[in-house]
């Protein structure tokens, strides 16, 4: 896939996790924020007001640490397709 394709399908693929209503389970939360944060350079800190939550998303962060940008753009693509694809 081209960068350029690659980066539309990254923006769909967010724009779906972003309008859909219902929860994701928290093991998919925490990749889905792992490869976001990777696929857009993001490296604050996880910001949740609770100290557990912040643990969690930073073992996420650590567990895809060896992930370059458009690897994670293309894992967070496919853990999104999947999900929907098993959920209709």
């Amino acid at each position: 896939m081209k960068n350029d394709d690659l980066d539309i399908a990254f923006q769909q693929a967010v724009a779906r996790v972003n309008e859909h209503k219902n929860p994701f389970p928290a093991d998919t939360l925490l990749k889905l924020y792992a490869y976001y944060k990777k696929a857009t350079n993001n490296y604050s800190r996880p910001s949740s007001k609770k100290a557990i939550i912040n643990a969690f998303k930073t073992n996420a962060l650590f567990q895809a640490k060896d992930i370059g940008v458009d690897e994670a753009k293309q894992a967070y693509i496919d853990l999104v397709d999947n999900y929907f694809l098993y959920r209709k």
